[in-house]
């Protein structure tokens, strides 16, 4: 029995919608899966980068993780599984406390696995379960933190290291996705990673080598913006490298790192399980988008959904690649073509794991300045944050009531200024952990303690929003 059904005679007429379970002609098909690819792309390779871990792995580790997700959902759920943003504050956090690449792979295998576990948790008890105990204005404040959590990086890491560059890709970016519309105003951060990097190259043969902090010297040196001796050195063809993590050193070479084993400590797993939030919502809201389009009920697959992208996300990060998620903007792509056939999903994997294996391709990437990252960040971890506000603004979720407004006042703040609480000497609570605890345990406190008026006021049913980047054909919009 063949795996899809063709659509008609394989062609794609005006109105019509092609099924997950239905395929176009595989002609069609090839050309539908390459743009999933070029949809996905450009934050798959740039999460990664944040967060210190090889982009070829990563994408290498989408396309596997999305035929792993195509396979437990039962090709009910079209999507495609990239990098997960939501990661970057906790590579960012464990590196800063002296973790290693192999700890934040660590911590991450964890939330998987948690992930995992609340999938099939919803699955048996249904999605309810979901909703009650993390209403939106948790789920908003979260996701909040978690981006904002992110702003000195941009101020202490990236943004040094070549201002004007920074300057010149952060206004990219706006043009380009508030002046540009349809698709390409969709992949505002891809198209500017591109010009940034060849503005750098230009930099650099007009104005010379730049003397700024260097992240590979771990101090301020001279240093042209855009090295490509990694790159000539490279095959075109071959695996990701494997990483001897004993010899690695912070600020050297970070973003070159391959296949390594992860290694757990429970400080930096702390430091990463409240991101567990941010990807139930995300899947949830992904799931339901898809539902909305297909006309489908897939109630009954949430959970399956959710514990497809936690066993995606072990298997990346047991490999040494960053945690996966569904993506907002393959989601986009099949609602302005209104084809949602899995197997488009099938090529553009198959394209993404053949792009795994070719190290050139890896190091080009890696090459990527500084500067061009601090354009691009400066833009991204806002939108990661404001997105707990688009959150709050859809639920209408009230602030005049104390119980949503004061356990939100004070784990915003915790996670934003990276206030710590020490509860041992080998153990301290801080950032994104302690302010997701507070905001969970004081609203459920807060909810157990107030008033039966105010408790109804609070009360709202969890509606989640596209993560950035998202892709809506608004071609035709006034």
């Amino acid at each position: 029995m063949a795996l899809w059904t063709l659509h008609g005679d394989g062609s794609l007429k005006p109105g019509e919608v092609v099924a997950p379970h239905e395929r176009l002609s595989w002609g069609k098909t090839a050309g539908l899966g390459a743009q999933h690819v070029v949809a996905m792309f450009g934050a798959t390779f740039v999460f990664p980068l944040l967060m210190g871990l090889n982009p070829q792995l990563a994408v290498m580790m989408s396309g596997i993780g999305t035929l792993l997700f195509l396979a437990i959902v039962r090709g009910r759920v079209p999507s495609y599984l990239g990098s997960s943003a939501s990661f970057v504050g906790v590579a960012t956090a464990i590196y800063g406390a002296g973790g290693k690449p192999s700890d934040v792979t660590g911590a991450m295998l964890w939330v998987g696995l948690a992930l995992l576990i609340v999938g099939i948790i919803i699955s048996a008890a249904g999605s309810r379960v979901i909703h009650k105990a993390l209403p939106p204005v948790v789920t908003g404040a979260v996701v909040m933190l978690i981006g904002f959590n992110l702003a000195p990086v941009v101020a202490n890491v990236y943004w040094p290291q070549d201002q004007w560059i920074g300057l010149l890709v952060m206004l990219v970016v706006v043009v380009l996705s508030v002046g540009v519309r349809g698709f390409i105003g969709r992949i505002a951060i891809f198209l500017a990673l591109i010009i940034g990097y060849v503005l750098s190259w230009l930099f650099d043969n007009v104005f010379g080598p730049i003397t700024s902090y260097s992240p590979a010297a771990g101090k301020v040196t001279t240093h042209p913006r855009v090295d490509w001796s990694g790159v000539a050195s490279a095959p075109w063809f071959g695996l990701p490298p494997v990483t001897d993590l004993a010899t690695w050193k912070l600020n050297a070479a970070t973003n070159v790192v391959g296949f390594h084993a992860p290694t757990f400590n429970l400080a930096f797993a702390l430091v990463a399980l409240p991101v567990v939030i941010a990807l139930i919502a995300e899947n949830t809201g992904h799931v339901k988008a898809v539902a909305e389009m297909t006309g489908a009920n897939l109630d009954q697959d949430m959970g399956r959904a959710i514990a497809a992208d936690g066993a995606s996300s072990m298997l990346a990060t047991a490999l040494g690649a960053g945690p996966t998620t569904t993506y907002a903007e393959n989601i986009g792509v099949m609602a302005a073509t209104r084809v949602y056939s899995t197997a488009a999903y099938v090529v553009a994997a198959g394209v993404a794991i053949l792009f795994g294996f070719s190290p050139k391709f890896g190091a080009v990437i890696s090459a990527t300045p500084g500067g061009v990252l601090g354009g691009i960040t400066v833009v991204l971890y806002g939108m990661i944050g404001l997105l707990g506000a688009k959150i709050w603004k859809e639920n209408k979720v009230d602030f005049g009531n104390p119980i949503n407004l004061v356990p939100v006042a004070a784990g915003i703040i915790i996670g934003i200024g990276d206030v710590s609480l020490k509860v041992t000497d080998s153990f301290t609570l801080s950032g994104i952990a302690f302010g997701t605890l507070v905001t969970v345990i004081v609203y459920h406190l807060a909810h157990a303690l107030a008033p039966a008026e105010l408790k109804k006021d609070a009360e709202g049913a969890v509606l989640i929003v596209d993560a950035p980047g998202a892709y809506r054909d608004d071609s035709n919009e006034d």
